[in-house]
């Protein structure tokens, strides 16, 4: 991917307990050279390996991601950088690019990813077209006072904080926007395949889930 359709960013939180329905985390990233943030839900595992890496903690016994580091500096390799490339059917793609040519860009989950790259210290980007889909610019509060967000903290390096409120209905209105978007996918394709039961049972998924947006 040229490097011109690649944005670089960095951790602007700490995902340290569960904040969105699922048990999943809230991991956010900040362009370096801007002010948008991209969400990314992530595992409770993902999330303990970020926090320990950032936090400089080390487990009693290696983790999966020490584990694979150990492996490519045993080989002689390194992770030059990793790139979150793709937004497909509400799913984050990442790729992970190793100091050689001689091996082609792995893909991963940004999570694994994000945690590899935080142990080579290798930069993390996310492609563009990404960013212009899905980031957001957060309001700041009138008082520049950091808050936490479910005990999620998101202090940034100027004292300055996202909304909390607002994190949450973004992530909520995205879920939503892509639940909406799949189920019109499908009644599409319903309708050109003559299932006009499963049609109409679509219609009222989406009519339920448009008004709930309303409210």
């Amino acid at each position: 991917m040229d490097n011109k359709e690649l944005i670089k960013v960095e951790i602007s939180g700490i995902p340290v307990s569960s904040s969105v329905s699922g048990g999943g985390f809230a991991l956010l990233l900040k362009e370096v050279e801007g002010e948008r943030r991209l969400p990314i839900i992530i595992g409770h595992f993902e999330a303990q390996a970020i926090a320990f890496e950032i936090e400089g903690l080390k487990p009693p016994r290696p983790l999966t991601h020490e584990l694979i580091k150990t492996i490519l500096e045993s080989l002689n390799y390194s992770i030059e950088s990793i790139v979150i490339n793709e937004l497909r059917d509400s799913t984050f793609f990442a790729k992970i690019k190793l100091d050689t040519d001689d091996i082609d860009e792995i893909d991963a989950r940004p999570s694994d990813a994000i945690a590899l790259a935080l142990k080579f210290s290798a930069p993390i980007f996310v492609a563009k077209e990404v960013m212009d889909e899905i980031g957001f610019v957060p309001k700041i509060n009138d008082d520049d006072e950091i808050t936490d967000f479910d005990g999620l903290d998101f202090n940034e390096d100027d004292g300055k904080d996202e909304d909390p409120a607002e994190i949450e209905d973004l992530l909520d209105n995205l879920g939503k926007e892509v639940q909406l978007k799949k189920l019109h996918n499908a009644l599409e394709e319903a309708v050109n395949n003559e299932e006009f039961e499963k049609a109409a049972e679509l219609r009222d998924k989406i009519k339920n889930l448009e008004i709930s947006n309303l409210n």
